[in-house]
Formats: C-alpha cells, sequence, structure tokens
C-alpha cells in the first residue's frame, strides 16, 4: 500500500504519464477539463481521499474528523475572504442532481434503474 504508481502499477503510470504529456502541449477549451495546477491535482490525490466526513465541520457523524474539520474550515475562511462574504459552504452540492439530468435525458417513463449506493 506505500508503493508508487510506478511500482504498483507501471502500466497505468505509463498511461498518466502519456495524459499529463498530452494535456501540457495544448490547452483545453473546455471548462470541464481545465488543466489543474500540480498542487491542485496532489490535494486532489492526498489522503483525504480515504476520508469520508458527512456533514458540517466539528459536527460530523464518523469519529476521526478532526483534521478533515480543520481542513474544510480553512477552505471556508478562504472562501469567505476570496468573495467577501460572511458565510459559505464548500460542500459539493449533489451527485443526485447530475444522475437526475443524465435520468431524465435518456430514461423513459417505467425504465428500470439499478443504482449501488
Amino acid at each position: 500500500m506505500s508503493d508508487p504508481i510506478e511500482v504498483a502499477d507501471p502500466e497505468v503510470a505509463d498511461l498518466i504519464a502519456a495524459e499529463n504529456g498530452r494535456q501540457s502541449r495544448g490547452i483545453q477549451l473546455i471548462a470541464s477539463e481545465n488543466y489543474a495546477p500540480i498542487s491542485v491535482m496532489e490535494a486532489s490525490g492526498s489522503v483525504f481521499t480515504n476520508k469520508y466526513a458527512e456533514g458540517y465541520p466539528f459536527k460530523r457523524y464518523y469519529e476521526g474528523c478532526e483534521t478533515t474539520d480543520q481542513l474544510e474550515q480553512l477552505a471556508i475562511d478562504r472562501a469567505k475572504t476570496l468573495f467577501g462574504v460572511e458565510w459559505a459552504n464548500v460542500q459539493p452540492h449533489s451527485g443526485s442532481t447530475a444522475n437526475m439530468g443524465v435520468y431524465t435525458a435518456l430514461l423513459e417513463h417505467g425504465d428500470t434503474v439499478l443504482g449501488m449506493a
């Protein structure tokens, strides 16, 4: 579990390197495909990937969220400063909204959907 991707799965590491090269040679004009800075990719792939933290900072349902709470509070404080507001929520709205968009676009009344929770 502590091996870097190059050791754990060289084939995937090669594909990541190839995609990184492709992205660095051009500009993506699709908003959802903007090139994230290395610092953002490092944070996104950090140990916080392993943590489930339902609820709001310092009021979580699950234990062991102390550091997660601190990180989310830092993000909240930075968002409030950036936008000059007194309140901010940095949590994603919901995957359910995205799912409903797909369902209404692709399904007909009476279709069956299997969902995994």
